[in-house]
């Protein structure tokens, strides 16, 4: 059995990389941040998510241990966007204690901020039909314009550069803990995310073999 958790900034390709670990090693993908989207009518997290707060740690972890216990996670899971915290992290170890179970890696992808400012400044989305565009590395074939659908393409306010690095700081001081949490077990593989998709997953899959 194979539970791993997939760390990484936004803009790092955790979503290209979480796709392609889940259909190799037959694992649920867990993303909270789904999840929480999917959630956002419960009583349990209307309240804050409705406000634009923070949901607490006791809320997300009871959302994402009530998952865990799914019949489909018992041959493993990916968790991506889980934990945020080193409280979190230690109520999962807690939890898969219990169960008998464990945390077998945890895959820290690696990426330069300007790298990620650079490709998420870039990013156009769909408002009709939500497809997703790079100006740099997958732009549309009419400029501004869906190829999917033909609406006009915007850009997310959170995808600005000023906003992008108020992201990136927030991110490096809330994994650094997490880092060294899981570095101390034995269990975290940095890798590389600046290379392409193809040798990024190679990278995870390397660690795998040697395990």
């Amino acid at each position: 059995m194979k539970n791993f958790i997939l760390f990484g900034p936004p803009g790092a390709g955790k979503g290209t990389q979480a796709k392609t670990i889940s259909k190799t090693y037959g694992l649920v993908h867990l993303s909270t941040g789904d999840m929480l989207r999917e959630a956002k009518d419960d009583p349990m997290f209307a309240p804050y998510m409705s406000a634009g707060k923070l949901v607490p740690d006791n809320v997300i972890v009871e959302m994402v241990v009530k998952r865990l216990k799914k019949p489909d996670c018992s041959e493993g899971f990916l968790l991506d966007g889980f934990p945020r915290t080193l409280s979190q992290a230690q109520e999962l170890d807690k939890f898969l204690t219990k169960e008998n179970k464990k945390v077998s890696a945890v895959f820290c992808i690696l990426t330069e901020n300007e790298e990620i400012v650079k490709r998420l400044s870039g990013r156009r989305v769909c408002p009709a039909c939500g497809g997703s565009f790079n100006i740099d590395s997958m732009p549309p074939k009419k400029e501004g314009i869906c190829d999917l659908c033909g609406a006009n393409l915007i850009q997310r306010k959170d995808d600005n550069p000023d906003t992008i690095r108020e992201r990136l700081s927030v991110y490096d001081k809330q994994t650094k803990v997490l880092i060294d949490y899981y570095e101390k077990q034995g269990i975290l593989a940095k890798i590389d995310g600046m290379l392409t998709p193809e040798k990024v997953f190679e990278q995870i899959s390397d660690y795998v073999k040697k395990m």
